[in-house]
Formats: structure tokens, C-alpha cells, sequence
């Protein structure tokens, strides 16, 4: 069975357990599979939403991969920007709030509800811009029922590190791997 299959596998696991009420941070579900395998997942993400379905559970998908590039289109200045890369860093304060809101306009168009997985794919295209850690922070509470992300690093001693680059963070999410056995 290769490791996004195993992936799958174990989601599917969790998923079936009854919900309880639980706080916006504690319903965060970090899906972590090694970043060379971020092609398979991706082919394989209706699987993840058939399990979901299966378990009567709804499913909305919210990709993130070329927000920042949609996004930097809209600024007045944008050459000027690209011209000098270095001033950009100013920029990313709003672009966080970007993604919020569009974000939050995706939850109430989809009709998510407190039986609902929002799963997040592409965050590895934030790396540099955006750490994750904020991110969820963000957009934890902005969903009722389960928040997937799908995180190309590692799971290691209860850090996680986006695609092995950063120093890892602690967070309260249910980590899944192809490792674990639910």
C-alpha cells in the first residue's frame, strides 16, 4: 500500500469517530504527507472526499495555490514590486487578510456547517509568505465543524515542519500520517 493510500486510510479512520463539541483549534485535522509526494495526494484528494462522504459528512475543498499570485495581480503597484522583491514583505500583512476573506466568502457560498470538513490544499505555495501556524490560527474559527490541511513536512516529536524548512511549531491539531495506525 503506498503512503498516500495508507493516508487516506487512516483519515478515513478518524473521520468515522462521532464528533464532539470541541474548541475552533482542537477541531483542526493536519493531514502530513512528505512533500515529494504532493503530486499522488493531490491526484488523490477525491478519495479523501469520498471517505469524508461516506461517513455523512460534507466536504469543500479550498486551495490556496495560486492565491498569492491572484492576489499580487490586483495591486496597483505590483511591477513596482517585482521590481523590488524585497519590498514585499510589507505587502504580506494584507495578503493574510486576503486569504481570510476570501476564505470566509468560500465557507458561507459552500453552506458549510458544523458537519462539514473545509479541507485546505496548496499551502505549501506559502512558504516564505505565510506561516501556517497563523494561517489556521486565522481560519480555525471561521469553520463549525472539521478543518483538514493537507501539510506537505513532517510530524516529529510533536512539531510540525512545512516541506522540512523551518524550525517546527507545536500545535493542537490531530496530526495524521501514513505512520500512524488509528
Amino acid at each position: 500500500m503506498s503512503k498516500i493510500d495508507q493516508l487516506i486510510e487512516n483519515y478515513t479512520g478518524h473521520i468515522a469517530v462521532p464528533w464532539a463539541d470541541l474548541a475552533s483549534a482542537q477541531r483542526v485535522i493536519f493531514c502530513v504527507y512528505n512533500e515529494n509526494e504532493e503530486l499522488r495526494l493531490r491526484a488523490k484528494t477525491e478519495e479523501f472526499e469520498l471517505a469524508t462522504k461516506a461517513k455523512n459528512h460534507g466536504w469543500a475543498l479550498f486551495d490556496v495555490t495560486n492565491s498569492f499570485a491572484e492576489w499580487m495581480a490586483t495591486q496597483k503597484y505590483a511591477n513596482s514590486y517585482f521590481k523590488k522583491p524585497q519590498l514585499i514583505n510589507t505587502l504580506l500583512p494584507k495578503y493574510i487578510t486576503y486569504l481570510g476573506e476570501q476564505f470566509q466568502v468560500f465557507v458561507e457560498e459552500k453552506q458549510c456547517n458544523e458537519n462539514t470538513v473545509v479541507a485546505i490544499s496548496g499551502i505549501g505555495s506559502l512558504f516564505g509568505f505565510q506561516k501556517i501556524k497563523d494561517l489556521v490560527d486565522m481560519l480555525a474559527p471561521k469553520v463549525q465543524g472539521r478543518l483538514l490541511v493537507f501539510f506537505p513536512g513532517s510530524f516529529e516529536n510533536n512539531n510540525y515542519r512545512l516541506l522540512d524548512g523551518y524550525d517546527g511549531w507545536n500545535y493542537l491539531a490531530t496530526p495524521i500520517t501514513a505512520d500512524t495506525d488509528l
